[in-house]
């Protein structure tokens, strides 16, 4: 389940934060930089390679989760003359602050990912990098690869270009201030389009058999030191933004399928056996599936405020497993698809929080350009998949490790309480199953027999222990 963390503060409960420190120590979860690592990337941010294009008269804006500092994308729409739109988005060119095979370079290869819990941000590269030289930030002139999406007046694409440029982001806008500013009807223009091209892609997304979960988000919130868990529903200009991401990436993985060179981020599609299950799992919710209603239609059927379909949500995401990383050159790959996604796709446009986007753009560039790709991208190509995936499954722990000490230390001192439930996933060999509880946010194992999938139950805290990680219900 994706999770945030809002207006969270240093000051972390002394048990949390021992339980935290123990659960990073038990993944190597990386701590402070070494010396070598600060001290090139200090004079990294004081000597960047700037590009000769500049490009600062964009008017560009930032829209990410409050008090991002880490900014990796800046955004400008137009609408094209004759009909349509041009997309540019401008991505944080972090190859201009680190230098193949140096500190910074063989630090960031040990990390792979950025890391966010409550007390501790566990960053890709130094953050004098990361939320200071390299980031997007308003007022700041920065090196960035600038990527130009023209597109048809349906939202198809017309054609993709990447280069470097210089450029500065005008404004940084959290996702609440740009959808209040949009639902106020009086959008700056740049919103005003990002809605209508983010809607134009969403169609464009449901004709090719795309789709995208609308899992309620489980959001950490630290109010003057009281710790809570709630639900938050994505806001649409969020999903609207992540359209963007998304056209860019998929620009980027046509340009390197025909440049024969490159990673793309791929998944397999879904076994008819895991789709039988989900229709038989409806059944069961006594959800309506109409036979000639295909997958992603269903899914954006679904509701996630009522409990029943947020079950049935969380069910859905057996289909959405086996992302991975795919490196080639020389040739076409045969599995290159993203199932989800329904095209083929790459990650760009996070290079300050994953590895891979680095020199995914580092291949766009130069293909783009009609250059050979930098032997320092080529060389660390095939090794990717594996590093990222390495990565992948420690964030995945890391995230459900924590979520799991936050949820302990809001439900200390309630066991023996007894609290209204979902059952959203149910083992009945094993007796075993899910519960989400509406409050405190919470989504915890539970033990008993004939756990109803979908229904509201009653289930009873019987153990929250920081040493064991984890809180545990039964039904009552």
């Amino acid at each position: 389940m994706p999770v945030r963390k809002v207006g969270l503060s240093n000051d972390v409960p002394d048990d949390l934060g021992r339980a935290l420190a123990a659960l990073r120590a038990t993944l190597e979860v990386p701590g402070s930089f070494p010396p070598e690592v600060q001290a090139a990337a200090d004079e990294a941010a004081e000597r960047p390679l700037w590009p000769e294009l500049d490009r600062t008269d964009l008017e560009l804006l930032t829209i990410d989760p409050d008090g991002s500092m880490d900014l990796d994308q800046a955004l400008h729409i137009a609408r094209r003359p004759g009909g349509g739109y041009v997309v540019t988005y401008a991505i944080a060119d972090v190859a201009a602050f680190v230098t193949p095979g140096g500190p910074i370079d063989r630090e960031a290869h040990s990390r792979v990912l950025t890391l966010y819990a409550p007390d501790h941000r566990t960053p890709l590269y130094p953050s004098v990098l990361s939320e200071g030289a390299a980031s997007l930030l308003p007022d700041q002139v920065r090196p960035a690869l600038l990527w130009t999406v023209t597109l048809g007046g349906e939202g198809q694409t017309l054609d993709a270009d990447v280069r470097r440029a210089r450029v500065r982001s005008r404004a940084r806008l959290s996702y609440v201030e740009a959808q209040a500013e949009i639902d106020a009807r009086t959008p700056r223009e740049v919103l005003t389009l990002l809605r209508e091209v983010g809607r134009l892609r969403e169609r464009r997304e449901r004709e090719r058999g795309g789709v995208s979960l609308q899992i309620p988000e489980q959001q950490i919130r630290d109010d003057r030191g009281r710790w809570s868990l709630e639900f938050r529903a994505p806001l649409p200009v969020e999903g609207w933004n992540a359209q963007i991401s998304l056209l860019t990436g998929m620009a980027a993985a046509h340009i390197m399928l025909y440049g024969q060179v490159g990673i793309l981020r791929t998944m397999p599609p879904a076994e008819p056996g895991s789709l039988r299950r989900l229709r038989q799992t409806a059944k069961a919710l006594h959800i309506s599936w109409p036979a000639e209603l295909d997958y992603p239609e269903f899914v954006r059927s679904l509701n996630p405020a009522r409990a029943t379909e947020a079950a049935m949500l969380n069910e859905c995401t057996v289909l959405f497993r086996g992302a991975g990383y795919h490196a080639f050159s020389g040739g076409v790959p045969e599995d290159a698809e993203h199932a989800a996604i329904a095209s083929d796709y790459a990650h760009v446009t996070a290079p300050m929080r994953r590895l891979a986007d680095r020199y995914a753009g580092e291949v766009c560039v130069a293909l783009c350009a009609g250059a050979p790709v930098p032997g320092w991208a080529l060389r660390a190509l095939d090794g990717l998949p594996a590093e990222m995936a390495a990565g992948d499954r420690r964030a995945k722990k890391y995230e459900r490790g924590m979520l799991d000490l936050v949820e302990v230390c809001v439900l200390a001192g309630r066991v023996g309480e007894t609290f209204s439930a979902t059952v959203v996933d149910t083992d009945q060999e094993k007796k075993r199953g899910t519960v989400m509880l509406a409050d405190p946010a919470v989504e915890a194992r539970v033990v008993g027999e004939h756990l109803p999938l979908g229904h509201e139950v009653q289930v009873r805290l019987t153990s929250a222990s920081f040493d064991a990680g984890a809180v545990t219900f039964t039904l009552v």
